[in-house]
């Protein structure tokens, strides 16, 4: 029973990569219909409705008194609000290996800054499985992009803003799951994001006069399944995974854990959108599966913090 819970955190890591792997197929989807901002207030929409509901009925309990609630409300500023608008623009404004490349250095930049704050020394083993993993993710990112595409220097700028706020979701949550449950970090992640995107949507509807139109993509099939994905295990159930393994893991041990969403992202594609899968998909999954495994094979040095 005793190693079955040490194995739960890890669990929850590989299937919250795994749900955000798959996100991205959905996301591509809804945003044939809508706009980056629309998609983010209804998708945070739907999560804050969800956890609400499940409070008020008492299936889940969350309880801020006499908590450091100042944390959580720069946790998710963080991530899911500066994260998902740095990607998203950094991202428009990059070529594809460029965002690629830039997204992937967030295990790295996670290593950093918990070698830092959280005194959470990896060994030299451990960084080196770290680079490997990091390493096929590029391979990856390089050898699918064939076109060199525009990159500017304000796209890398936020590309290397959304690498530091995810960075620094990673080491806040860990801290602050001391004073809350992962459930009570998730909630108010979920919160926060519903206020800020939503104000930010509606608010540019109501400057054009035309309100109506944030309303349209609800008439689409596609639209809402995509954004009930989104919204429940993409934002609720994964969010929640990743806050519990970092509540119990180191935040480099989980966060390398994220690069299993390329492998994921990329059967997606094969399988529901019939793209091609090449020689370097296979040799760089391999690399990501084995930086994932050497990363959580070994030990951190001595002077990790306790987090249990």
């Amino acid at each position: 029973m005793d190693n079955n819970h040490k194995l739960i955190p890890y669990f929850t890591a590989l299937v919250s990569s795994i749900i955000f792997g798959l996100s991205f197929l959905f996301s591509k989807r809804a945003l044939n219909i809508a706009s980056p901002f629309v998609l983010l207030s209804f998708r945070f929409l739907i999560a804050f409705t969800i956890m609400s509901i499940l409070i008020i009925l008492k299936i889940i309990k969350v309880n801020y008194k006499n908590k450091p609630i100042k944390w959580l409300l720069i946790l998710g500023l963080a991530e899911p609000v500066i994260y998902f608008v740095f990607e998203t623009y950094g991202i428009k404004l990059t070529s594809s290996s460029v965002g690629g490349l830039m997204i992937a250095l967030i295990p790295i930049g996670v290593t950093v800054l918990g070698a830092y704050f959280l005194k959470e020394v990896p060994s030299k083993k451990q960084v080196f499985f770290i680079i490997v993993s990091v390493s096929g993710v590029m391979l990856i990112t390089v050898c699918g992009d064939s076109k060199t595409g525009e990159t500017s220097l304000i796209g890398v700028m936020l590309l290397l803003g959304a690498v530091l706020s995810a960075g620094g979701f990673n080491i806040m949550s860990r801290k602050v799951s001391k004073y809350f449950t992962p459930m009570e970090i998730t909630y108010f992640m979920m919160f926060e994001a519903f206020i800020v995107f939503n104000a930010i949507s509606i608010g540019s509807y109501l400057a054009k006069g035309d309100i109506r139109s944030y309303f349209k993509p609800l008439t689409d099939g596609t639209f809402i399944s995509s954004i009930l994905y989104l919204g429940i295990l993409s934002s609720v159930v994964a969010y929640f995974m990743i806050n519990y393994s970092l509540s119990k893991l180191p935040a480099a041990r989980t966060s390398v854990f994220s690069n299993i969403s390329t492998i994921v992202s990329i059967i997606a594609g094969v399988v529901f959108l019939n793209e091609s899968f090449e020689i370097y998909h296979i040799v760089g999954s391999a690399l990501i599966l084995l930086g994932v495994w050497g990363t959580n094979r070994f030990d951190f040095q001595k002077h990790t913090i306790n987090a249990e």
